[in-house]
């Protein structure tokens, strides 16, 4: 056993003495030693057993394990279904079917107890198996890591981790400690079925490999942490890029600021939308061509607006916006300034007008032309104005569009034209367009927020009388 299994249960899987750990145990040395080397360093744990009742003896490996249990005077609970017949319910393989049994039983109890962690017994040889069926299906640098000392699942519970104390341990080392310390592991007979994957793995690739390199379990348990390492490095780099790209998260949508995203590297565009993916559904199975075609999107925003993802998730666009929500999302609307239901706001000066979502319309008089003739030059922002007010003698008024609408927009040279066709011309998102408010003047429409005034009333050099219009944003969250 490594003599710093002590380091590793505190450093490593975070584990303190003074709250309960769930301990899966099968019953073969993994399990016992973990169990024994937990117990021996003084934390408090509480053995759980799961039946898959896949073999004739599967009840006495229960009872065994409820036996030893008892003689170290450790709490116990036994488990079990029918794997096999869940696995043909839910169409899962056996062995995915048996884990996904397995740990809903283990997190359920660490539920009920209070308990800090689900320990397993996870040794270097099922790492070295596990990167290798990674590696086989085509995993990218998450798979090709391997397992970590403390993980969270969040299919299975979003809060308790799984830990794996023995990851650093051959399964050698787990027969001796068991023989050195009067535990007897039961034998596992599946173990040898080369029906199941990783004892393919395990008994005929492996021993295949290594005779190309001898120590072919040593070079990839190397390799696996020299990843991690990569991977924690990708992590902080995922993070620090997810702050800045990601304007709102809800329960069922995630909206990045397109712009910011598309400015991100490919690797970064690829891990955001695949975090996008599992924060709205952890379970998922995010596929490598699936994160290219959303890549592709991304980077030719013009041949592809919107995609279905996988696991009912999709990803589209609006103006600055990438959405990547669930079906049945209610997406939000406080993106864009919103009318709140009424016909028509009539505007005074000043005046500040209160907008559906925090929105707020603000008008004031300018009283220096030379300086707002600076101002709107350098103006960058599109949802602040500045307007020759000579000819505005008509009440002002904010309005939601209606049937028939027309406008003549700055830069067409006075020509007019339908506002349905500026909307579309200006890529307004459909859905935003019906609340959208607009400036006029009784009914002429001077100016559309966030996008251009009205070609009539733009700043002349003989202007003299001026109204200077703006719309602010919401505050923006304190925290994501």
């Amino acid at each position: 056993m490594s003599e710093n299994i002590e380091t590793t249960l505190k450093n490593e899987c975070g584990l303190v003495k003074d709250r309960p750990i769930i301990v899966g145990v099968s019953g073969g040395p993994d399990s016992l030693c973990l169990m024994d080397t937990l117990r021996q360093a003084g934390y408090s744990i509480i053995v759980a057993h799961f039946n898959h009742q896949l073999r004739p003896e599967s009840s006495q490996d229960a009872r065994m394990v409820e036996k030893t249990a008892s003689r170290l005077m450790l709490g116990c609970y036994i488990d079990g279904a029918d794997v096999r017949a869940y696995a043909d319910q839910e169409k899962l393989s056996l062995e995915e079917a048996a884990r996904n049994l397995r740990y809903r039983f283990m997190f359920k109890l660490a539920r009920e107890r209070n308990a800090q962690a689900v320990a397993v017994g996870h040794t270097a040889d099922d790492q070295v198996e596990t990167i290798l069926m990674h590696f086989l299906r085509g995993s990218a640098l998450n798979g090709l890591k391997g397992m970590s000392h403390r993980s969270i699942i969040k299919m299975f519970d979003p809060e308790i981790p799984i830990v794996r104390p023995l990851l650093n341990t051959w399964r050698e080392e787990t027969v001796i400690y068991c023989a050195a310390n009067g535990l007897r592991p039961h034998y596992d007979s599946s173990n040898d079925s080369i029906d199941f994957q990783r004892n393919r793995i395990r008994h005929l690739l492996i021993p295949n490999l290594e005779s190309y390199n001898p120590k072919l379990r040593e070079a990839v348990l190397r390799m696996s942490q020299s990843l991690k390492g990569d991977y924690a490095l990708l992590m902080e780099m995922l993070e620090t890029a997810w702050q800045e790209t990601v304007s709102d998260v809800e329960e069922n949508s995630i909206i990045f600021d397109f712009d910011l995203l598309s400015k991100c590297s490919l690797g970064l565009q690829r891990n955001l939308v695949k975090h996008a993916m599992q924060t709205l559904s952890p379970e998922v199975d995010v596929s490598y061509s699936t994160l290219e075609r959303a890549a592709a999107m991304i980077n030719n925003p013009t041949k592809l607006s919107r995609m279905d993802l996988k696991g009912g998730l999709r990803m589209f666009r609006e103006s600055n916006h990438l959405y990547v929500c669930t079906l049945n999302a209610e997406l939000p609307f406080n993106l864009w300034p919103q009318l709140m239901g009424t016909i028509s706001v009539p505007v005074s000066t000043p005046a500040q007008v209160e907008l559906a979502g925090g929105w707020k319309f603000n008008c004031e008089h300018w009283s220096m032309p030379v300086l707002a003739r600076e101002q709107a030059e350098r103006n960058e922002d599109p949802f602040q104005v500045w307007l020759d007010a000579k000819n505005l003698s008509k009440p002002l008024k904010l309005r939601a569009r209606r049937q028939g609408d027309q406008f003549t927009p700055l830069g067409l040279d006075g020509h007019t034209q339908k506002l349905s066709d500026f909307f579309v011309n200006v890529k307004m998102p459909q859905r935003a367009r019906e609340n959208w408010p607009l400036l006029c003047a009784g009914d002429e429409i001077i100016w559309v927020p966030g996008y251009r005034p009205a070609h009539p009333y733009r700043l002349t050099e003989s202007t003299k009388n001026i109204l200077y219009f703006s719309v602010s944003r919401p505050r923006e969250k304190s925290s994501q």
